[in-house]
């Protein structure tokens, strides 16, 4: 690897000034204000041959909430090793760490919160280069979002995904297995005593879910931005593999830093793409759609949802993964990781996009070999599905769009119309889901208002649980919508990111018990079978009222939150300046 990429990037304006000289605090006197800088990092054991190298930022992540993070120590050093041994000096620093599964009430609540604290972070200290290691849901996400809007040079180091365990013969993995033998549960197929049997066995390890689920797609997605070294997005978190990524992830760093190789270069409208292909061939998490929206947005660049679904429509799902397929990520990874699926995708995409390596995407191909016989990752001739993992819905339910996972979906649902059965939040759905008097059937089209962004910072409660009498007679799957997300390791025909969402007067806000709602997955679209004069009669009659908070992040969030299409970031933290749209017609 040279210092100097295959193709000479520009500068970015605020590498202009480098090291410890860079973005020095304000006392009115610049030589003043190096002079005590200097002094104070003296005092930490630092002499002024170390200072004098290019500076790489290391965020720390590590959290004892944060068993996604419980690699952190061993990923620090290697990356410091890695930075030392290019000639640069490492700095790691600490920000919000998020976790799924410890963040009330959502971790998606926090995430514009974790990437405003990484972007002001990155600002407020010196440094050339940054390598952001993070990997649980939300980590990446905000990580990329605080970077784009800064522009310095970035790569992404993902903490890896866990190990799988075992319960009673069969292979378990978080956590597609874990709604499945919660499913179970709840219908009484298990009793008490199995379902905390396997709770000890769904986690093996630290590290993120092992299936397809929000990190493991975010950290396949990074490597195919470019954002990413190659090869980086598999290793299990406790692996050897996983450690010399991370070293060669602080070499990588400090030769974008000398280079001037500034994230703008890579996160190109050619790279979204590229992740956007990645998505829909590995049936990956619906939530990466949110994400995408909201890193591009970062950059100027506005997702279109139905430019998108055009690509989906002749992108068919590759990787067998759970949920969409029967496998977990350390399967992926000894079939050859994100270069064997590259390379399979190779006709569909850019191959022209720089890396972090300041090699195209086309090069590292080509460096990676041409591959070896497996079985997880199948060809374009005979795919695991037909089409991309995720369909783009529209219709008078959404008319900014909807969301659902085909792949993950029951075949004989996808066109479906039904009795809708309506619950007006989380709260009446939690009271009433498992009462015996419900009056639902297999049927019926199960309706959740009001978790949208506004509402409730858009949790992943739209994996309504199947109501327990029918649970208990055996049914599995029913047609489920809501203006929420769910977990990319769930599974079932449901409809998410109905856009507008209720709670600001979305057509959603006015569905009633009883209203006919028409599914066409293969028509793209989503139909509330009600006429526009009981519609209007509705509305007038139930005015929709915002919602708003007195104080504090909350007001912040429910003031200035966006809509799903728009990645549900901040108003004032997208890019001033619009650069069209992605993907590219």
């Amino acid at each position: 690897m040279t210092d100097k990429p295959s193709q000479q990037p520009t500068i970015h304006p605020e590498a202009a000034t480098s090291g410890m000289a860079k973005g020095l605090t304000n006392y009115g006197d610049r030589g003043f204000s190096l002079f005590l800088r200097k002094a104070f990092i003296k005092g930490a054991g630092f002499t002024d041959k170390a200072l004098e190298r290019p500076v790489i930022g290391i965020t720390n992540t590590g959290s004892s909430y944060n068993p996604c993070h419980g690699n952190m120590p061993q990923l620090m050093e290697a990356v410091k090793r890695g930075i030392l041994m290019a000639g640069g000096l490492p700095m790691d620093f600490p920000t919000i760490s998020l976790h799924e599964s410890f963040s009330q009430p959502t971790s998606m609540y926090l995430r514009n919160l974790m990437s405003m604290d990484t972007e002001e972070m990155l600002r407020a200290q010196p440094m050339d280069a940054v390598v952001l290691i993070g990997g649980c849901d939300k980590t990446v996400p905000a990580q990329l979002m605080g970077a784009a809007s800064v522009g310095l040079p970035a790569v992404q180091l993902v903490t890896g995904s866990m190990l799988t365990g075992s319960h009673r013969s069969e292979r378990v993995g978080a956590c597609t297995d874990c709604r499945r033998y919660w499913g179970k549960f709840r219908a009484e197929e298990i009793d008490s005593e199995e379902i905390s049997d396997v709770n000890n066995q769904l986690v093996a390890s630290v590290g993120t879910c092992s299936v397809a689920g929000t990190a493991s797609t975010m950290a396949c997605i990074a490597e195919a931005l470019g954002i990413a070294i190659p090869g980086s997005a598999s290793p299990p978190a406790v692996t050897a593999d996983r450690i010399r990524i991370a070293e060669r992830s602080g070499e990588v760093a400090v030769h974008m830093a000398r280079a001037g190789l500034t994230i703008d270069q890579i996160l190109t409208p050619a790279a979204f793409e590229n992740a956007m292909r990645v998505l829909l061939a590995m049936g990956g998490s619906t939530n990466a759609i949110v994400h995408l929206a909201a890193i591009a947005g970062r950059l100027g660049y506005e997702l279109d949802l139905k430019a998108l679904d055009v690509l989906s429509r002749n992108t068919p799902v590759l990787l067998d993964l759970k949920p969409s397929g029967d496998h977990y990520m350390e399967d992926f990874h000894a079939a050859g990781g994100m270069p064997t699926l590259l390379r399979e995708l190779k006709p569909l995409l850019n191959l022209e996009a720089l890396t972090v390596t300041g090699r195209t995407l086309g090069e590292e191909l080509e460096a990676a070999g041409s591959g070896f016989k497996q079985s997880i990752v199948k060809t374009l001739k005979e795919p695991l599905y037909p089409q991309g993992g995720i369909a783009v819905l529209h219709g008078n339910l959404a008319p900014a769009g909807a969301i659902i996972k085909q792949s993950a979906a029951n075949p004989a649902l996808m066109e479906h119309e039904g009795r809708a059965v309506v619950f007006e939040n989380a709260e009446d759905l939690a009271a009433r889901i498992d009462a015996p008097d419900l009056d639902v059937q297999a049927d019926d089209i199960l309706v959740l208002k009001n978790i949208g962004p506004k509402a409730a910072a858009m949790p992943e409660a739209g994996y309504l649980p199947i109501p327990k009498k029918l649970a208990a007679q055996g049914v599995k799957d029913m047609v489920r919508i809501s203006d929420g997300r769910m977990s990319g390791t769930a599974f079932g025909t449901i409809v998410l990111h109905v856009t507008p969402e209720a709670a600001i007067g979305g057509p959603l806000a006015w569905v009633q018990n009883g209203d006919r709602i028409k599914l066409s997955v293969s028509q793209r679209s989503i139909e509330w079978m009600v006429d526009s004069a009981e519609v209007a009669r509705r509305q007038s009659a139930q005015p929709v009222q915002v919602p708003s908070a007195e104080r504090g992040y909350a007001h912040l969030f429910k003031k200035t939150v966006l809509q799903a299409d728009r990645g549900a970031d901040f108003d004032f933290l997208t890019a001033t300046e619009s650069k069209g749209a992605i993907p590219r017609s």
